[in-house]
């Protein structure tokens, strides 16, 4: 399999989505410049990243747009995330119905290039905040543990938590799952580690590496 840097989508090209891509990229403390169609998009797209820079630009995209779809499906009745990764969108959170937890999960697969949805949205009342706070620590620290490995690309996965349960996304081999799952679990207060992975095959890791420095 052999991925290739993509030129932006069209759907990313309007005014309001370049220029909330932009808030965004600001908002998280990228200082580099964002030039679309072809050049950098700033550090917060890493160019370690194994998505290609369109899908990167996507899932940004998608992630904004989850925003109001949400709103529009529970209104106020629920707690919900979004994380999309490579057009994949996991569904944390809580809500009170079946039905709420099926017309989030409806509306957001409706959004343009979302390829897929993972709805682990929970039947309870909100979260309180000690427990998203908690939560936000728990991430931290399942981050910090990859980072520490030295058999392991920790910036590949992509980690969030809900309730005390870690979720991992990414694009990884069997062997990277396998030791990010170990880790994960290793980390005290993650009561359960959910894997949302893309697995690929070692030659295709080796696809995506950039090429030795001579």
């Amino acid at each position: 399999m052999t991925r290739r840097f993509s030129p932006l989508p069209r759907s990313l090209r309007s005014p309001a989505v370049l220029a909330a891509l932009v808030g965004a990229l600001l908002a998280g403390g990228c200082a580099a410049p964002l030039v679309v169609g072809g050049a950098m998009v700033g550090t917060a797209l890493s160019v370690t990243d194994r998505r290609t820079t369109g899908a990167q630009l996507e899932d940004q995209a998608i992630e904004l747009k989850t925003i109001s779809r949400v709103r529009e499906a529970v209104a106020d009745r629920g707690h919900v995330n979004t994380t999309s990764y490579n057009r994949s969108v996991l569904i944390t959170g809580e809500v009170p119905s079946e039905a709420d937890r099926q017309a989030v999960e409806q509306a957001i697969a409706r959004i343009e290039n979302v390829r897929s949805t993972v709805n682990e949205l929970a039947l309870a009342g909100n979260s309180s905040l000690g427990s998203r706070t908690n939560d936000g620590v728990l991430t931290s620290k399942v981050k910090a543990t990859f980072i520490d490995a030295k058999d392991l690309q920790s910036n590949a996965i992509k980690v969030t938590t809900e309730r005390g349960t870690a979720y991992l996304m990414g694009i990884v081999t069997e062997r990277e799952a396998a030791r990010a799952t170990e880790l994960a679990r290793s980390v005290g207060g993650v009561t359960k580690v959910v894997r949302v992975f893309e697995v690929i095959s070692e030659a295709e890791l080796a696809q995506l590496q950039p090429p030795a420095k001579k």
